[in-house]
């Protein structure tokens, strides 16, 4: 299942860098993670869904390069989206 429009609204505004923002690296890396979520979610009960599964090591894959990314263009933004997100390295 897709994000609900409406949560999609909320993590874009919670994470856009200006009004207008969608497409920077801290939005789309909050994106990835609230779908990565679900879809793991999704696996404890389906957990023969093989084509998701592939899905999601691409979303995974996606994540960690736009964090890279992010590290090695910005290292406050980075720290301050980890540290939103709950995330480990």
């Amino acid at each position: 299942m897709a994000l609900v429009t409406e949560q999609k609204q909320e993590i874009v505004k919670k994470f856009a860098q200006s009004a207008s923002d969608t497409g920077s690296p801290e939005v789309q890396v909050a994106l990835l993670t609230e779908r990565i979520t679900y879809l793991t979610e999704h696996f404890k009960t389906h957990a023969k869904d093989h084509h998701s599964r592939r899905g999601l090591l691409r979303m995974v894959s996606k994540r960690r390069r736009l964090l890279d990314y992010l590290k090695r263009v910005s290292l406050d933004r980075y720290r301050k989206v980890v540290a939103a997100l709950n995330l480990r390295k």
